[in-house]
């Protein structure tokens, strides 16, 4: 699991707009509420709000435990679950070092639109070895993914430096932290916490054991 240093996130949010801005100005030079309730800026799949279940994943696309529960859980979980209406997933923006890669990241799927914001988050995820590795510039990476999600250059740019935006993650990731998220990939089913020892966030068969218990009162 992936653990957030919240002492430095107020600091880090004043300073990632400029952040940002100077990745996209020195990649074009060288060519790179409660964890159970609803809360502002969700993004969800499945069953509607207000259903018996809800799931709530906080993550990073800059987290390679997330990205290991996506590639290992993810697909098995959603044909079982959220495929059939079960239960209601909730996606929650919980940004890790590289702070800026994650920030820029999730504002391109924002801004790609909610019909392209998962493959988008999932396909950021699934690429972190490109640009961990060096194979690719951080910029280059993220660019190239929102062109794949019909974004033009300019348009991501605006995207990833837009005040407006940057304010909102902050507000999620406050959010996150106040309801007692220490780290990512963090799973919650109708507001209690599914922890496995030792795994990549939540194991299907623990998230199966939680869930199904609720979907049976």
């Amino acid at each position: 699991m992936s653990k957030i240093n919240y002492a430095a996130m107020s600091r880090r949010a004043a300073i990632t707009a400029a952040a940002l801005a100077a990745m996209a100005t020195l990649g074009a030079c060288s060519g790179g509420g409660g964890a159970g309730g609803a809360a502002e800026g969700d993004m969800a799949m499945g069953a509607a709000e207000g259903a018996k279940v809800t799931v709530v994943e906080y993550a990073s696309v800059t987290c390679p435990h997330c990205a290991a529960w996506q590639n290992n859980v993810w697909a098995d979980f959603k044909t079982k679950y959220v495929d059939t209406n079960k239960v209601r997933y909730v996606f929650r923006e919980l940004p890790t070092a590289p702070n800026e890669i994650a920030v820029a990241g999730f504002a391109i799927a924002r801004c790609a639109g909610a019909d392209k914001y998962f493959d988008v988050v999932h396909t950021l995820m699934a690429g972190q070895d490109e640009w961990r590795t060096g194979a690719v510039t951080p910029r280059d990476f993220l660019f190239r993914v929102g062109n794949g999600a019909g974004l033009n250059n300019q348009q991501i740019q605006e995207c990833i430096t837009d005040p407006d935006a940057l304010k909102a993650a902050d507000a999620r990731a406050q959010a996150a932290f106040k309801a007692g998220v220490s780290g990512t990939p963090a799973f919650y089913v109708n507001g209690t916490q599914v922890i496995t020892p030792g795994g990549e966030g939540a194991s299907l068969a623990d998230l199966s054991t939680a869930i199904d218990a609720e979907l049976a009162k």
